[in-house]
């Protein structure tokens, strides 16, 4: 039975309507730090309180889009009435971000882009060394590389899933593809895809210069430590 959104509870439709607020604008960070090109990439957003996601909708030029206009599922992927059009379908991408959020309780939001640098290494199948103070702190070690898949079903989900259970980074280059990132809520996923967009443009002018040098684990788990409980406000 598909799910109307005018018929749940007045505080799950607030928290959708802010939840769109959020996605809707987190967007906008997307072409402003030169993560996409025209209708390329997405943001998505677990809804607090409920078992639902916000996406954008397919195709839509970031200048297009609004709070309205943002698509909400469920987490398997399918779109609620949700007072958009039903000719507005949710993000190609989705299968994916469903998956993410199914299996991964602990993520709160995800984002996808073809980001220049980011998608050069997906594209070789190559990780991201840590040999940035930067790595250590955001991503704890390199940034892998996750497998192959086709975009269609929820494959790409779950190699997303299979490759960052086993890592601290928030990060995964999806092999011919390019990066997913996710976070406790959206704003650090996309923080999470600014991130790694600059340490791989940053790591491939380093090689253009010389031999990378690995920052050793030790200092890794140190930067790590430092960055995620003690830097910035609490």
């Amino acid at each position: 039975m598909t799910l109307v959104l005018s018929e749940l509870s007045q505080d799950i439709q607030d928290a959708v309507q802010a939840t769109r607020e959020e996605v809707a604008a987190l967007h906008a960070e997307l072409p402003a730090n030169n993560l996409v090109v025209w209708t390329a990439g997405n943001v998505s957003s677990r809804v607090p309180g409920a078992d639902l996601f916000v996406i954008k909708p397919s195709g839509v030029r970031y200048d297009e889009l609004s709070a309205d206009a943002m698509v909400v599922c469920t987490l398997d992927g399918n779109k609620i009435v949700d007072g958009t059009p039903d000719r507005l379908s949710p993000s190609s991408d989705t299968a994916a971000h469903a998956y993410v959020y199914r299996h991964m309780p602990e993520v709160g939001g995800v984002v996808h882009t073809h980001s220049t640098y980011a998608t050069a290494f997906a594209a070789v199948h190559r990780p991201i060394p840590c040999v940035l103070t930067m790595m250590g702190d955001e991503f704890g070690g390199e940034v892998p590389v996750g497998p192959f898949a086709i975009i269609g079903d929820d494959s790409i989900g779950r190699g997303i899933v299979e490759t960052l259970r086993e890592s601290r980074s928030p990060a995964v280059l999806m092999a011919n593809h390019g990066p997913f990132t996710i976070g406790k809520n959206a704003t650090g996923a996309v923080k999470a895809a600014v991130m790694v967009e600059e340490v791989a443009r940053t790591v491939a002018a380093a090689e253009q210069i010389g031999t990378l040098v690995p920052v050793a684990q030790e200092h890794i788990d140190s930067l790590y430590d430092r960055y995620q409980n003690v830097y910035g406000q609490h």
